[in-house]
């Protein structure tokens, strides 16, 4: 770029951004560094910043006491000592111009120059003071605000390491200084100087520590400093053009001191790196300056009545972040979902509460209606309400669960038809009674447990009236069955009685028959010896043939008679 260009305009409404500028950064493919100076007006900011480009002119530097830069203007050159390097100078607008009745724009170019820069130059006069000190953290308090607001993915800080990497260096350049650089006697250096002015002081009262925290947060929020003095350039009368006036017409302290300026910042400037360790190009730039306009002028930046009322309403709703956060790592690492009782829960979150509200109170500044603190208490009030609720359903999970790995042996017998038989309501009905006991002795459960019972054991009430009907039923039925069993036997009792008192004259028959079957069987012997001897004398034949018709006769009698017995003797009648 030959000269500098506008990059936000600074008009009565909201910020403007200058599309050429834009066009010009998302050409800029090399890895930036941007340097950002922030001042008073009329303090001799452009100054600096034309010999960081390293021209007389470029930069408008006024000679009136009206400022002459209004918002924020870009000069992109080659990077002097970093090749392959563009080096982004913006100049802002002075704060404190008289003619501006609302100072409102003037703090958000402040904010964007500081949020956009890899070296932040603030520049103020003669020496530090409270006052400075207070503008600085103001600024830079409103810039970790519209950082966090802001997409998180584009610029956000994942740990200590990125921090330093992603917040600027911040350079103090203290105009026309007159002080002696000694402290306790001894001489300082100028970052001596800055170092002792940043230092908080020790007590515990309310005002020490409205002394510390802009120190505090001033040294957190920019891990590198360094301090440059400035003497007085030249005579008050040539001060007003000092634009063209040579080195030579200077004084040659001045001329050094600037020239240790300008060999500090091109040296050991670093890169515009975003979070994750990106450095950034001139499209991440554009991307940013985008990103934090559009946050700016749609309000995201808490209101600017007084510099005081803005950092207290940053602060506290830090602490009231700060707190919660205390309160959530606290419920996480020691409620355990569910818990057994509600006044388990209640203790753990009053417990957790006080501690909350205490980090606040640490935390807090000027928070004299207790406004937010009772906004605390009540987003505490909300968060106990949410665990209430997660505590419940962390319950009904688990005795759910509970419920369905212990009675499912019960519903698979129900299912397999265990229970259908005479006397199994009794059986199912000791079989759930002892899975009562079971669930019962099971821990942690929750709050949920006798209600989740209950439940289940209603849901399953029908299957019990079922099985008692059955029961009921095959008991009748089996009742009946035993009933005709028991008239069955009684009669076959009563048969088998009358069978057997006849029994003892069946005896004497088989007795009698077996003693006729006896002498037959030896008369039929004697037969038979008499007939051989007849035979063997010849003279018996028809005796014999007549002897034989006797016997079979005899026979067939005595046959008769063994049939009609044995009728008489059939298994039936035993």
């Amino acid at each position: 770029m030959p000269e500098p260009l506008c990059l936000i305009e600074n008009t009565d409404g909201p910020l403007l951004v200058n599309p050429e500028a834009l066009k010009i950064l998302s050409a800029i493919r090399q890895p930036v560094v941007v340097v950002a100076i922030m001042g008073l007006y009329r303090t001799g900011k452009s100054y600096l910043m034309n010999k960081l480009a390293g021209k007389k002119n470029g930069f408008s530097v006024g000679s009136t006491v009206q400022s002459h830069t209004k918002g924020i203007w870009m000069w992109c050159v080659p990077h002097p000592k970093k090749p392959n390097h563009t080096l982004v100078l913006l100049d802002t607008e002075g704060l404190g111009d008289v003619e501006k009745g609302d100072k409102t724009n003037d703090t958000h170019i402040s904010v964007l120059a500081l949020l956009l820069s890899s070296t932040f130059v603030y520049n103020t006069m003669n020496k530090i003071d409270q006052g400075a000190i207070d503008l600085l953290h103001y600024v830079t308090e409103l810039s970790h605000l519209l950082r966090i607001d802001t997409s998180p993915n584009l610029n956000r800080v994942d740990d200590a390491a990125d921090f330093v990497r992603i917040c600027p260096d911040l350079v103090w350049t203290l105009r026309d200084f007159y002080l002696d650089l000694e402290a306790n006697g001894q001489l300082i250096t100028a970052d001596e100087y800055l170092e002792n002015s940043l230092r908080p002081k020790q007590g515990p009262n309310q005002h020490l520590q409205n002394f510390n925290l802009p120190r505090l947060c001033i040294q957190k929020f920019f891990p590198v400093k360094k301090c440059f003095i400035f003497d007085l350039p030249t005579h008050q009368k040539k001060l007003a053009q000092l634009e063209t006036l040579h080195n030579d017409d200077l004084d040659p302290k001045f001329v050094q001191q600037v020239a240790e300026f300008c060999s500090y910042i091109l040296s050991h400037s670093k890169t515009k790196t975003l979070s994750g360790g990106i450095k950034a190009s001139g499209s991440h730039l554009e991307n940013l300056v985008q990103t934090y306009v559009n946050a700016i002028n749609s309000g995201d930046l808490p209101g600017m009545e007084s510099e005081v009322l803005t950092l207290a309403q940053i602060k506290n709703l830090a602490a009231v972040q700060k707190a919660i956060a205390h309160y959530d790592q606290e419920m996480g690492q020691k409620l355990q979902l569910p818990t057994e009782t509600l006044q388990e829960l209640l203790d753990l979150h009053r417990a957790s509460e006080k501690e909350a509200i205490e980090v606040f109170r640490k935390n807090s500044f000027k928070d004299e209606d207790q406004e937010y603190q009772k906004k605390l208490e009540m987003q505490l009030a909300a968060k106990q309400n949410d665990f209430h609720k997660r505590n419940l359903e962390a319950s009904q999970s688990r005795c759910s669960a509970l419920l369905q790995d212990i009675f499912h042996p019960l519903e698979e017998n129900v299912k397999q038809g265990v229970y259908s038989k005479p006397g199994g309501h009794c059986l199912f009905i000791q079989q759930r009674d002892k899975l009562k006991a079971k669930y019962n002795q099971e821990p942690r459960k929750g709050i949920q447990a006798k209600e989740a019972l209950q439940k289940y054991l209603e849901s399953k009430e029908s299957v019990s009236v079922t099985i008692l009907q059955t029961d009921l039923a095959l008991t009748a039925r089996e009742k009946e069955i035993k009933g005709i069993t028991e008239e069955f036997m009684k009669a076959e009792a009563q048969r088998l009685m009358e069978s057997l008192t006849q029994h003892p004259q069946m005896m004497e028959q088989r007795k009698i028959f077996h003693q006729e079957q006896v002498r037959l069987m030896e008369r039929n012997r004697v037969y038979q010896q008499a007939l051989q001897q007849r035979a063997m004398e010849g003279q018996l034949q028809e005796e014999v043939k007549r002897l034989k018709e006797i016997i079979q006769a005899e026979n067939r009698k005595l046959h008769d008679k063994l049939q009609n017995l044995l009728r008489n003797d059939s298994p039936d009648d035993i």
